[in-house]
């Protein structure tokens, strides 16, 4: 075992220990993480180390399905068209990592409840959250996001319009006594985002078919 990768366990340890300043995860993830991250996604990689990082702190929060819904779904649509792709479960482990929470439960727990709630229409799906949620939820941003891919790919739902799936949406969010404001806001920045996403990426491919054509003629 080489001394640089002593020292990294070391620390590693050291700060599982103690709470980690977003300093110290962006240290480990960086040293997890020794790749360069194209610029349309390091802004996201960013801002979910943060929230994960400032989450873990939160003496309410618990690690429960639908945050671990939430995390692994909303990751794998923002790193979409990721190059290389091969770095993307690294990527995720070391987003994890970083912040104290294990990627490996996250996902096994996601993909459990994943099958557990697929093709129930909406109704069954609310009265599942219900009988599952034995404590009070914390409403952070990525279990609600968990919750609107639940409730979006059910039976009823998948397919239809917006109008319909933000009705659907915020009912149930009213029959779990979680605040709508709020997942109505947070649900609008994380379609935006996607949005902004794909419009960079036609526009980097644009550019790129243009450049490409200006070769050829050279």
């Amino acid at each position: 075992m080489s001394q640089h990768t002593l020292t990294l366990l070391r620390f590693t340890y050291k700060k599982l220990k103690e709470k980690l300043t977003v300093s110290d995860s962006k240290k480990l993830f960086h040293e997890q993480f020794p790749y360069v991250i194209p610029g349309l996604y390091k802004r996201i990689v960013d801002e979910m180390l943060v929230e994960l990082n400032l989450l873990h702190h939160q003496n309410e929060f618990t690690q429960d399905y639908l945050f671990c819904i939430g995390l692994t779904e909303t990751f794998k649509e923002l790193m979409k068209g990721y190059e290389p792709e091969k770095h993307l479960d690294l990527l995720f482990d070391s987003l994890c990592s970083s912040t104290n929470f294990e990627a490996i439960k996250i996902k096994e727990i996601s993909q459990k409840f994943q099958l557990e709630f697929k093709d129930k229409p909406s109704n069954d799906i609310l009265k599942l959250l219900k009988e599952k949620s034995d404590t009070k939820l914390y409403p952070s941003r990525i279990l609600i996001l968990g919750m609107y891919i639940l409730i979006s790919e059910s039976q009823d739902l998948k397919g239809e319009n917006e109008t319909e799936i933000n009705k659907a949406i915020k009912n149930i969010f009213e029959s779990l006594n979680l605040s709508t404001d709020k997942a109505e806001k947070d649900i609008g920045i994380y379609k935006s985002s996607i949005s902004k996403m794909k419009q960079a990426k036609e526009l980097i491919e644009e550019l790129r078919l243009k450049d490409k054509k200006k070769d050829n003629k050279k």
